[in-house]
This record gives structure tokens, sequence and C-alpha cells, in this order.
């Protein structure tokens, strides 16, 4: 078993981005969590992927808190804050595209990684920088699977692959 540690949790109520191509994003906000639960293959209650579709690839999603460090330098803002990336979980410690394809538990909840999260266009704008979609290219995150529910902290957690 490692440790990881988990810098943010987050889940929003509906769609900013997704499903808005050609429209104007939607303003809907981000909720910060110290704690959350992760449903069996249902994903956060209170966010917009909960119950999505039945079997659905992305009812959690991860990103390495190193890319929000590298497109803050990028957009010179050290204040752009990781809710921008609307991941439900901030982590470190973790490589997250070798877990696509593979089941890992993180906290007490067991995850398959489903595959990775692109970039959308979206990016640029939401980090206010010109080429911030190309330099998140293969560092998006990771959608998952819930194949066993818990719950999730801020601060130290187990992994295990």
């Amino acid at each position: 078993m490692n440790r990881v540690v988990i810098h943010g949790l987050y889940t929003s109520p509906g769609h900013n981005y997704f499903g808005h191509h050609g429209q104007a994003p939607s303003e809907h906000g981000i909720v910060e969590h110290e704690e959350v639960e992760l449903v069996t293959g249902r994903g956060i209650p209170g966010d917009r992927f909960f119950d999505w579709k039945d079997d659905y690839k992305g009812q959690v999603t991860l990103i390495d808190r190193s890319v929000i460090d590298d497109i803050r330098q990028h957009s010179e803002n050290p204040d752009l804050p990781p809710s921008a990336f609307r991941r439900n979980v901030v982590v470190s410690g973790i490589d997250l595209n070798r877990l696509v394809g593979r089941v890992f538990r993180l906290g007490d909840a067991l995850l398959e990684g489903t595959q990775k999260c692109a970039p959308c266009y979206w990016m640029d704008d939401a980090c206010g920088k010109p080429g911030t979609e190309k330099l998140m290219h293969d560092r998006g995150g990771l959608r998952c699977k819930i194949l066993e529910g818990g719950h999730i902290h801020l601060g130290e957690a187990e992994f295990a692959t």
C-alpha cells in the first residue's frame, strides 16, 4: 500500500462546458468538500455526473496537482483555482495515465481507471491563457468507474493497485 495526498475534492450540480459546443458555457458553481462519498456504479452525490448513464466511465475524475501547478505558471496566475479544471479529485503521488485499464484502491473505495480525460478547447478560456489545452495534452486527468463505494477525504490516503 502506498500513500498519496488528496489536495482537493469538488462537485458541481451542472455542466458548464460538457454538451455546450457552439454555445456559451453555463455558470454552475463548484462545491469544495473535505470528504465525499463515492457510490458504487453511480458517482458522487450532488455531482453533475451522478447517475448520468448506466455503467458511465466517468463516475469520478482525478487530476494530478502538478498539472494544475504547471498551468498556473503557464497562465501567470498563481491563484487559478483547481476547480477551473472541473475534476472531482486533485491528487499527488500517483501516475494517473498508468491507471487506464487498471483497478486500484483510493482510500476505502475501489476504482477502475477507464480512460484519460482529454482536455477540451474550453481550457484556454477557463484558465485565461491560449495554449492551455495544448499544454494539458495527455495530462488532463483520469476517468474512473466506482467498483466499490467508500469515502475519501482531504489529506493522505491509502493507494494500492
